[in-house]
């Protein structure tokens, strides 16, 4: 049965959500990541590895969500609660281009004080001063920014749009299964909201990313729907450069007390997970490792598992480092293990073009 599917998949064909399940069952790894890679070869230059070289900027940790995964939150009042200066957020802006950096990622928690004109101001003055790509705001910070700036999620995209984002990551997606979002996190946006954000900005000519968050209370069927309902967005607009599938950090963490000390996914439960992305999406590109939660050495085995991008540099990653998972790699290291793993490193920009 595994092989017939791996063989339809190989062929060029679509999987079902039911073959896909019946993947996670097999034990053969060997098999699972050699179809994964080989899918992964042919979508991309064959040995060719990408990476980008950017920097995770957290503008604020103020957040009303109150999501039980996250320990990078806090509540206005406590001591350490921020809203990055613009003077702060330029320092890190200026230490990423110095380091040969073209692009920030830049995201925060769902602060009620900061409506559409803060962000406006803010990437207005980023534009004007630094010129550089401006990767920000998840989906379900656009949707919070609509809620409390009293705007469609049209005109909100649009009026961030004008005012110098570039592209939108595809955080916040966890899984995209309402049933899972409403137990770790239910204050925040719902699945079909997370998908019309994407959706509006694929029709403005915005790019955007894709991840999903796993390992926690969701089942393995909850997995498959997240994939399907991806490609089923893709298949209608194509916005997404690529997808990201990473495993929930557990460490200071509620939902891990809750939980009663559930361990964080295994090497081998990332690395089956990662190429059944790979075999499912068919119509995406491009696949990234998560070293940032696995570690280099996973990370560097994932390349023969469906990943053809080591993803960024990191020069600063705060929200999987506040759960106690802390990995580290600059450019020379990354283009090291791209290089001992047996392909040839490439650094590009988000569109996924060689630069």
């Amino acid at each position: 049965m595994i092989d017939t599917i791996l063989k339809k998949a190989l062929d060029g064909e679509r999987i079902s959500g039911e073959e896909a399940l019946e993947l996670f069952s097999t034990n053969d790894m060997l098999l699972l990541g050699n179809a994964a890679s080989r899918i992964a070869r042919r979508k991309r230059n064959n040995r060719v590895v990408t990476y980008i070289v950017d920097r995770n900027i957290n503008y604020t940790n103020i957040c009303v969500t109150d999501c039980d995964f996250c320990a990078f939150y806090r509540k206005e009042k406590d001591d350490d609660a921020y809203v990055l200066p613009f003077e702060k957020i330029g320092e890190k802006i200026e230490e990423t281009l110095a380091l040969g950096g073209r692009q920030i990622l830049l995201q925060g928690g769902h602060n009620v004080n900061l409506r559409i004109e803060y962000f406006e101001d803010l990437f207005q003055k980023i534009k004007e001063k630094y010129g550089i790509h401006l990767h920000a705001l998840s989906p379900p910070e656009i949707v919070h920014i609509s809620q409390v700036s009293k705007l469609s999620l049209a005109d909100t995209i649009k009026r961030l749009q004008a005012a110098g984002l570039d592209s939108i990551p595809g955080g916040g997606a966890e899984i995209l299964v309402d049933e899972v979002r409403n137990k770790i996190g239910p204050k925040k946006c719902s699945t079909d909201e997370w998908l019309e954000v994407m959706a509006i900005a694929h029709s403005m000519g915005i790019p955007t990313t894709a991840t999903m968050m796993f390992g926690h209370v969701e089942t393995l069927e909850d997995r498959v729907e997240h994939l399907l309902r991806i490609r089923e967005q893709q298949d209608k607009t194509g916005g997404f450069t690529a997808f990201i599938p990473w495993p929930w950090q557990p460490g200071n963490t509620k939902l891990s007390r809750d939980l009663k000390g559930k361990t964080s996914v295994t090497g081998l439960d990332y690395l089956k997970t990662l190429a059944i992305c790979r075999i499912v999406l068919d119509n995406f590109d491009n696949l990234q490792s998560s070293w940032v939660t696995q570690g280099p050495k996973i990370g560097q085995v994932a390349l023969y598992y469906g990943a053809n991008d080591m993803g960024s540099t990191m020069l600063e990653e705060n929200v999987v480092r506040a759960a106690g998972t802390v990995f580290c790699l600059d450019e020379n290291d990354i283009r090291r293990l791209i290089t001992d793993g047996g392909f040839t490193p490439q650094k590009r920009n988000m569109r996924y073009q060689f630069v």
